[in-house]
């Protein structure tokens, strides 16, 4: 049923997609879907959940590495290109249905985006304390400008690129660090 919704909202959007276009291509009925999820809203909310959780885990596991810390902005760069590349469905829905929710679904999803850039934002100030990291940049607006480039991914990405989604990582990765090195 998730998968049926992830595919329908990312192609028609969520407010195309109704609960019966769900259940049908879910080849399930409506009351079997309201067991799982009380509403079309709860769907889309888990799919966000699923994103968050994702990136979230990738990204704890980075900083909890024995590496110096540009290696670890490097891995955290790449990880979040590449998933966010490998479930463009997802992420796609992820970075243009946030105002779709219920509100509460909403504040909950930017607590968790609120801690996943903060723990971001910690690396570099961690790279700058240690003069890897240029301190005339802000910190924040360096993760502003990370995350933008990654949330205009689903407007340009295509499987059928020259680009796989490693190159793509890496490249992003790479001009990242270029642009926050100390010189």
């Amino acid at each position: 049923m998730l998968e049926a919704a992830l595919r329908l909202f990312a192609e028609k959007g969520f407010d195309g997609t109704s609960v019966q276009d769900v259940v049908r291509a879910a080849g399930v009925t409506k009351g079997a879907m309201y067991h799982y999820f009380p509403s079309k809203d709860h769907l889309l909310h888990e799919i966000y959940l699923r994103v968050l959780r994702m990136q979230t885990e990738h990204l704890d596991a980075v900083v909890a590495l024995d590496l110096p810390v540009a290696e670890r902005v490097h891995a955290a760069v790449t990880g979040v290109v590449v998933t966010t590349i490998e479930n463009i469905e997802s992420t796609t829905i992820f970075f243009r249905s946030l105002h779709q929710l219920a509100e509460e679904n909403q504040r909950q999803v930017r607590r968790e985006r609120r801690r996943y850039h903060e723990t971001f934002r910690a690396l570099i100030l961690d790279g700058q304390r240690e003069g890897v990291f240029r301190d005339d940049v802000s910190a924040e607006l360096a993760v502003d400008y990370c995350f933008g480039s990654v949330h205009h991914l689903p407007m340009w990405w295509r499987p059928e690129g020259a680009a796989s989604p490693a190159e793509v990582a890496r490249t992003f990765a790479d001009l990242f660090l270029a642009g926050i090195l100390a010189r």
